[in-house]
């Protein structure tokens, strides 16, 4: 059951505070609570509870302002839980009425907050910020004084802001507008780095595991054990895991003895069944484990006895099935296992376009994207800044026909003028540097908001962390712009108001030494 909440913004001043004071209104959680839409979220939120039955679900604010909280200090759900009950400003941004220092939560239910946000609607959610904090941006823009003051940066200043937000009112229908920036990246999962012998020698000591709860269950079932020594097992494939570079023809003997090993045990795990074990006494990960280990056992004999070494949906990990190889190409690791995304910065702000666990050709998304953009702004991007990947036949095309300049050296034979070439090498040098926006998200993203590493095992609550991230991102992009504008109101304040300090600040200093005069006369 749910019960709707006025999510109305509660003044910093209404907030009970028990040692005293009041909150600071610029704190980070106060800006972040008047910039996240509260009354949208709800409407998401509640169609997913019966209205009248069942225990009270967690107010909509609560869980999506943790799962917030978690993602931009990088925290574990126990300390999550922790920090809000000591932090009277989080409590403030999860709408508390006012101090508490009881756990609002058991950290259990974070996990429960992950699966209610889809990525359609954390990406909705993205968006929306970004709407609202433009206008609180042209908002803060507006104070700011006009062109025609003393101070020319500050009108200089007011209409690059204006520019890269807002498309103007008076601008043609029929023509493009703005800079859309797309790349692909991939946020490794944690996992170990896979080899083929290192799985199945994980899978064969499941099995063995599995097949010890099965005996225990009649004590006549334990003729169907396989007779080989599992120390025996174990040291072979020590013997070659320890190496440093084993050549490849250990490895294919060690590999297939693994597979006579595993081979064995899921005959007997047949055998057990047969004879009348039940898997229901089994938990449930020791067979949702299980029928992952005999698709592992049928890929890896193909790819042994087939002489192969491409698989379709290739299980690396036997706990996050779902993890699949993603080929980069990158200096540091070729190869890396998790969630490839797809990403677009559409005029400053990022939003996440695309998570896949399966490798796709990342150039695919740049008509999809283009439209997007079109669906937002009403017209095409005047440039796309993107990678050689994304420059192909396809995507050219699309480009002019649309009138979109796609950053890349152009087709044909370079022009013989050389004012023109140089024209056309500054154009490529300036696209290619504005292409570094989302290379910039990228780094952010994993630097600071956990995209290197993935700690999620379940794959909604992975991808629920991914997009998290971006609106984590979006909603910081948006606090550090107001925070910008404020530094600049306040510095155009001191310049123009200069001359009154210094006459006051001198006053004071005449005043001070007549009086001083005075006493020692």
């Amino acid at each position: 059951m749910y019960r709707k909440h006025q999510n109305g913004q509660l003044a910093i001043e209404e907030f009970h505070v028990p040692f005293g004071g009041t909150l600071d209104a610029d704190n980070r959680w106060v800006i972040f609570s008047s910039l996240m839409p509260w009354e949208e979220l709800e409407e998401t939120y509640a169609p997913q509870f019966s209205p009248t039955t069942g225990a009270p679900a967690k107010p909509v604010r609560l869980a999506f302002g943790a799962l917030f909280i978690r993602q931009r200090l990088g925290l574990t759900d126990e300390e999550t839980v922790e920090q809000i009950r000591e932090n009277a400003y989080m409590q403030f941004f999860l709408g508390f009425a006012g101090y508490s220092s009881k756990a609002p939560f058991d950290p259990s239910m974070m996990v429960h907050f992950r699966k209610r946000f889809t990525e359609k609607d954390l990406n909705r959610i993205n968006e929306l910020i970004a709407v609202r904090g433009k206008a609180l941006v042209l908002e803060a823009v507006a104070s700011l004084p006009d062109d025609d003051s003393d101070d020319p940066d500050t009108g200089s200043f007011e209409q690059i802001a204006l520019d890269d937000f807002v498309k103007p009112a008076d601008w043609p229908e029929d023509k493009n507008w703005g800079t859309l920036t797309i790349d692909a990246s991939c946020t490794p999962a944690d996992i170990t780095y896979p080899t083929d012998l290192k799985l199945l020698n994980e899978a064969r000591e499941s099995t063995e595991r599995i097949i010890d709860e099965l005996c225990s269950q009649n004590s006549k079932l334990c003729k169907y054990k396989p007779r080989y020594d599992r120390g025996r097992a174990r040291a072979a494939f020590l013997n070659v895991a320890k190496q440093k570079k084993p050549r490849r023809r250990k490895i294919k003997a060690a590999i297939r003895r693994q597979l006579e090993y595993l081979q064995r045990n899921l005959d007997a795990i047949d055998a057990l069944t047969a004879a009348g074990a039940s898997f229901s006494g089994l938990k449930t990960h020791w067979w949702q484990k299980l029928l992952v280990i005999s698709e592992l056992n049928r890929q890896q004999s193909i790819l042994l006895y087939d002489k192969t070494r491409s698989m379709p949906d290739r299980i690396v990990n036997l706990v996050q099935r779902y993890v699949r190889p993603i080929v980069r190409g990158k200096a540091r690791a070729a190869v890396e296992f998790g969630a490839k995304i797809s990403v677009s910065v559409r005029n400053g702000f990022a939003f996440l376009h695309r998570i896949s666990w399966d490798p796709y050709n990342e150039a695919e998304d740049l008509i999809p994207q283009a439209k997007k953009y079109k669906q937002e702004y009403g017209c095409y991007p005047e440039r796309i800044c993107a990678d050689r990947i994304y420059i192909n036949t396809k995507n050219r095309n699309f480009c002019t026909r649309n009138d979109i300049r796609l950053s890349g050296k152009r087709l044909g034979r370079p022009p013989k003028n050389p004012e023109i070439s140089a024209a056309h090498k500054q154009q490529l040098s300036a696209d290619q540097r504005r292409r570094n926006e989302v290379e910039g998200c990228f780094g952010s993203g994993k630097r600071k908001y956990s995209l290197d590493l993935v700690m999620a095992r379940l794959a909604k609550g992975a991808e629920n962390s991914i997009s998290m991230a971006f609106v984590v991102m979006c909603a910081e992009k948006i606090r550090r712009l107001l925070r910008l504008f404020f530094i600049t109101i306040f510095a155009w304040i001191y310049t123009c108001q200069r001359p009154v300090f210094l006459w006051k600040a001198l006053r004071d200093i005449l005043w001070l030494e007549t009086e001083e005069l005075l006493v020692t006369a």
